[in-house]
């Protein structure tokens, strides 16, 4: 599986060879052109169904004129739902604000936040479909539930913990 192959298919495509990997999925956690610019070139190398969340579903077509992504998704993600990869298991949180379908994966002790949540701090919701009130319910509600020491891996910069993020995230702060 890889998650949000936002640019550099050919690095990303060398990676996977040299891991002698076998890619069947390619999760989006939004439909952002940063976290889709080579998804259309992973696909094609790898012949992996994309699956995005079907509230970002719209954002495919768009990106399709804008980003080298197929224009419609092969699997459609909701809440709750489960993502297998040969022996692992994850569960998709739905976690709107950044975007209406934004979600996370969660399973092994570990969460990868999208632009969800980040170290230190929470996504943008300055775009058009964003909602900062939104956001912040969905990280209370759906990634503050989960133990202190699950490993975040965000869309983009270091990885945290909900510990840490709990602890510290001014986000996150009454």
């Amino acid at each position: 599986m890889i998650i949000d192959p936002g640019a550099s298919g050919k690095k990303i495509l060398s990676i996977v060879d040299e891991l002698g990997l076998d890619i069947t999925l390619i999760v989006l956690t939004h439909g952002h052109p940063d976290h889709a610019a080579a998804v259309k070139e992973v696909k094609k190398a790898t012949g992996a169904e994309v699956a995005i969340h079907t509230d970002d579903a719209k954002f495919m077509r768009r990106l399709s004129l804008v980003v080298a992504c197929p224009s419609t998704p092969d699997r459609l993600l909701r809440d709750g739902d489960s993502v297998d990869v040969g022996d692992l298991h994850f569960v998709v949180l739905h976690t709107p604000g950044h975007s209406p379908g934004g979600i996370c994966l969660q399973g092994w002790g570990v969460v990868f936040s999208g632009d969800t949540l980040f170290r230190g701090s929470v996504g943008r919701t300055d775009f058009p479909s964003g909602n900062h009130y939104q956001l912040v319910s969905s990280i209370y509600a759906k990634l503050m539930v989960l133990p202190d020491d699950t490993v975040v891996y965000p869309g983009h910069g270091a990885d945290t913990t909900i510990g840490a993020e709990r602890r510290t995230n001014p986000f996150l702060r009454s």
